[in-house]
């Protein structure tokens, strides 16, 4: 992406401060409104009032089984707004296809991801939660978008992981603006080497099989599939390990150009963040350093480098 364009992202608009709430209050998430908001575009949505539900409003909550519930008030039963949440899911999926990214409301009847409380038809809840209808007919029409709750980004692995997905889906999107080719699915493989080895280190390989069985003509066809993969592959949140394996293998392309002191202080702050000392900033820094006056062309072109803005100070919390 360019410096001057910002991906686009879907939201629960009562997480933007819009009062929108059964009740006419609002959820504002502060990292959202300040930390992000810089960063991304964001597009707010309320599907509860977009299908004509007033402010305020009777509540609704999930009926049922968690893997099939209703969304009925909490007042009157009889209301069932679930075929119209579910259709303004499914439409907005459509319409709003240029997002690469979304962060939904917890716990929201409407919005939540997991663990939404249900209840069965006496009121008691059910041991199981599910998932908020209009998110699961979003998330069913698009399978490989990153998203995420509002409450699991305060946890900071979460959020730089979901940050490294957004930027990787930006990433393709701008590719496919391109047109797909074998070449620029090759490049764009190499590219995620070690941001894959990171996140999910055999799936690094699994994926450069599939490419590897791609003829010339074959990029269109192969392509969605691949990048399902990866979306799949970044999803798994990478550990102290896999970033200290990463780690190594790129200071092993300094390994003629430095001398023994740098490559003793390089190893030993590789092992101190292994050890929970020192966050990952801290070796990643000094090798970008060391990269910077010993440059490597095939490294510098790595995002793990850099998979995301560098003033959003993921890494400092990792």
């Amino acid at each position: 992406m360019s410096d001057t364009t910002k991906p686009r992202i879907g939201i629960s608009a009562c997480l933007l401060g819009a009062e929108v709430r059964f009740n006419g209050g609002h959820k504002e998430s502060r990292l959202c409104t300040h930390a992000l908001a810089e960063h991304f575009d964001f597009v707010p949505v309320c599907p509860e009032v977009a299908i004509g539900l007033g402010i305020p409003r009777q509540p609704i909550r999930l009926v049922g089984e968690p893997g099939r519930p209703l969304a009925l008030g909490t007042v009157d039963a009889s209301l069932d707004v679930t075929a119209p949440l579910a259709a303004y899911g499914q439409q907005m999926a459509g319409e709003l296809d240029d997002l690469c990214g979304y962060i939904f409301m917890h716990k929201s009847p409407s919005c939540g991801l997991e663990r939404v409380k249900v209840y069965r038809d006496n009121g008691a809840p059910q041991h199981d939660g599910g998932r908020g209808i209009y998110a699961e007919a979003f998330c069913a029409a698009r399978p490989d978008l990153p998203v995420e709750e509002d409450g699991r980004l305060c946890d900071a692995v979460l959020r730089e992981n979901f940050m490294v997905r957004v930027y990787a889906y930006a990433d393709w999107q701008a590719l496919l603006r391109e047109g797909l080719s074998r070449g620029g699915l090759m490049r764009f493989h190499s590219r995620y080497k070690y941001q894959l080895m990171a996140n999910n280190p055999l799936q690094y390989k699994v994926l450069g099989k599939l490419l590897g069985t791609m003829g010339r003509g074959d990029a269109a066809e192969i392509g969605p599939r691949y990048f399902s993969e990866l979306m799949a592959a970044l999803k798994r949140c990478a550990t102290r390990g896999t970033h200290s394996n990463v780690l190594q293998h790129l200071s092993g392309y300094l390994k003629r150009s430095l001398d023994n002191a740098d490559k003793q202080e390089v190893q030993h702050l590789i092992e101190q963040y292994r050890l929970g000392i020192v966050p990952l900033v801290v070796p990643l820094t000094l090798l970008k350093h060391h990269f910077r006056v010993h440059p490597d062309p095939y490294v510098s072109q790595q995002v793990y480098l850099q998979p995301h803005p560098e003033n959003l100070s993921l890494r400092n919390a990792i």
